[in-house]
């Protein structure tokens, strides 16, 4: 992967188990973000990128001309660091993606969204309430909000750029239960900056340094027998 002249990221080869929570961590600036990413195309929204290699999703290239960006989006979702709601109601942010894939059936709408909302832990919380702008909900809530927007199209991945950075302990919690119950219907690959996060919720863990993929494995080993210095000395502390 390239910016321009720059090299941001260099001969990454990881097989991502399907229906686990793989946490991707580093320090600022060594490419969890870009890697992310390159996993749904979002990458080809940067001025000046270029992508080499491939993205194999169910042994099909994702960057194969015959596939569109909305094609693989719809199958690989992404929830961001800071909740994005679109400025409509609750109901129609869930619906939004649907939608736009071509549902118009409003009680197939309306089982789409009830189901995602449940999903994502927060119907019980917004079930009278859902002609109110997602804007009126607390940030904790609008992060789920996002994540019933994802599940909602019904894709295989789900990414998720540092979910909990602008959210308190307790929202932070409620996210953190509700990844560790989507993995037993969706593969979740995570970027955190918090290695005690990826110790809680993930079962894989990828230490990527400068651009390069330096270590991945279970996340008890990495966090308890980690194989190369540098993932030792980052974990222990010793840099970040």
């Amino acid at each position: 992967m390239w910016y321009g002249r720059k090299h941001v990221l260099k001969n990454i080869n990881i097989k991502i188990p399907e229906k686990r929570v793989t946490a991707i961590i580093g320090p600022s600036g060594c490419g969890k973000t870009t890697f992310l990413k390159s996993l749904n195309r979002l990458i080809e929204l940067v001025d000046g990128v270029r992508v080499e290699g491939e993205v194999l999703l169910d042994g099909v290239n994702i960057y194969d001309s015959q596939l569109t960006p909305t094609e693989v989006r719809k199958r690989v979702g992404m929830v961001f660091q800071k909740p994005n709601p679109l400025p409509k109601s609750i109901y129609e942010n869930v619906a939004y993606g649907p939608k736009l894939h071509g549902i118009r059936d409003k009680e197939e709408l309306d089982k789409i969204v009830k189901e995602a909302l449940m999903a994502a832990g927060l119907w019980d919380e917004v079930k009278d309430r859902l002609h109110d702008s997602a804007f009126e909900l607390s940030v904790g809530q609008q992060q789920r909000l996002c994540i019933a927007r994802a599940i909602a199209v019904k894709p295989e991945v789900i990414l998720m750029d540092e979910p909990c950075a602008s959210l308190d302990p307790i929202s932070t919690a409620k996210v953190e239960a509700l990844i560790r119950e989507l993995r037993e219907e969706y593969t979740i690959v995570i970027v955190t900056h918090s290695l005690q996060q990826a110790m809680r919720i993930s079962d894989y863990t990828a230490f990527f340094y400068y651009g390069e993929l330096i270590e991945f494995g279970p996340t008890k080993k990495i966090f308890e027998e980690p194989e190369h210095e540098l993932t030792y000395r980052y974990i222990t502390g010793q840099f970040g």
